[in-house]
C-alpha cells in the first residue's frame, strides 16, 4: 500500500513538472515579429529594452491590455520581470483582475500558506487566469507584493443597476472596500470614449457610466493607498486599456489623489493594420503603443 501511494504521488509530481515545463516553453515562444512597440514621444519604433529604460523612471506604469490577446499577456510578464530587475524589492504588481476584498487571500497565496486551487476559488480569479498566472507566480517566487486593486464587483453591479447614490446606505465595513465617496464622474473626452465603446448611444440614466467611474476610482485609490504606506515603491498596474488610454480613467483618478506621481502608460492591442500600421492614428493613446498580430488573438 505504501509503495502504491508513493508511486501515485510520484506520477502526480511528474505530471505537474511536465505541465510547468510545457507552460514555460509556451510562454517562452514570444516572438518579436508578433508585436511592434511605438514610442509616441520620439515618434519611432522602439525595442522592449528601450521602452523599459523609459518606464523605469515612472512611479506607476499602466499596461492597458486587451483581455483576449495572448501576445499582450506575455509582454506584460516580460515588462514586470524587467522592471523588477531594475527596481528590485521596490517593484509591486497591481491588477484589475482581482478585487480589493480578497487581498488577504492574495497575500496568503504569495506567502505559500494556501494551495493554488483554494486561491483561484476564493480570490474569484477570472476564467482566463492562466493568462495572468505567470505574473502571480513570478511575484510569489520573488516575494513581490500584489495589489488586488478593483472594488468588489457586487458594488460595481449595484451602481450599474441603481447609480452611485445606491452606495450611500452601505455601512462602514462595506465602504472600506470602496474609494472615498462621493465619486466624481469624469466628463469630456472620457465620456465621449465611453459612448463610442457603447456604440455611440446615450446611456439611459448614466448608471453604467457611473459604475465605470467607480471602477476607475477604486483601482486608483487602491494604488494610492499602497504608495502612501510604501513610499518609494514602484507599481506596475495591469488593466483593460479603456481604463487608461489617453491617460484618462484610472490614470486621471490617481492624479486627483496624488498629483505629484509620475505616470506612464502603454496601450496594447491587436490590429488588422499590424503589417503596416499608421501610427498617427494611435499615438494619442499613451506613451507607448503596442500593436500585436491579430491572427493570434483569441475569442472567449
Amino acid at each position: 500500500m505504501k509503495n502504491e501511494f508513493l508511486t501515485i504521488r510520484f506520477m502526480k509530481l511528474k505530471s505537474l513538472f511536465l505541465l510547468l515545463l510545457l507552460s514555460n516553453i509556451a510562454f517562452a515562444q514570444l516572438k518579436t515579429e508578433n508585436y511592434k512597440i511605438y514610442n509616441t514621444q520620439s515618434k519611432s519604433i522602439c525595442s522592449l529594452e528601450d521602452m523599459i529604460k523609459s518606464l523605469v523612471l515612472a512611479d506607476v506604469v499602466f499596461f492597458g491590455e486587451e483581455h483576449n490577446d495572448p501576445t499582450g499577456h506575455q509582454l506584460e510578464s516580460d515588462v514586470l520581470q524587467k522592471l523588477h530587475q531594475l527596481n528590485g524589492k521596490k517593484q509591486t504588481l497591481s491588477m484589475e483582475m482581482f478585487e480589493k476584498d480578497i487581498q488577504q487571500v492574495m497575500n496568503e497565496y504569495l506567502q505559500n500558506l494556501i494551495r493554488e486551487k483554494n486561491f483561484i476559488k476564493e480570490a474569484r480569479a477570472w476564467n482566463n487566469y492562466n493568462d495572468y498566472k505567470p505574473m502571480i507566480e513570478y511575484a510569489r517566487e520573488k516575494e513581490l507584493a500584489v495589489i488586488a486593486a478593483n472594488p468588489p464587483n457586487r458594488y460595481v453591479n449595484l451602481v450599474t443597476r441603481k447609480g452611485l447614490s445606491a452606495l450611500n446606505p452601505l455601512d462602514r465595513s462595506a465602504k472600506k472596500w470602496l474609494p472615498p465617496l462621493p465619486i466624481d464622474t469624469a466628463t469630456g473626452a472620457y465620456y465621449k470614449n465611453f459612448l463610442k465603446t457603447m456604440g455611440g448611444h446615450t446611456v439611459p440614466g448614466m448608471e453604467i457610466y457611473q459604475s465605470q467611474n467607480l471602477w476607475d476610482s477604486g483601482m486608483a485609490h487602491s494604488i494610492f493607498q499602497y504608495l502612501k504606506k510604501n513610499k518609494g515603491d514602484k507599481v506596475f498596474h495591469i488593466l483593460g486599456r479603456f481604463h487608461s488610454d489617453e491617460k484618462l480613467g484610472t490614470m486621471a483618478k490617481l492624479l486627483k489623489y496624488n498629483a505629484g506621481l509620475k505616470l506612464s502608460n502603454i496601450s496594447s492591442f491587436s490590429d488588422k493594420s499590424f503589417n503596416e500600421p499608421d501610427w498617427s492614428k494611435f499615438s494619442h493613446l499613451g506613451d507607448f503603443v503596442i500593436i500585436t498580430n491579430p491572427d493570434l488573438k483569441r475569442t472567449f
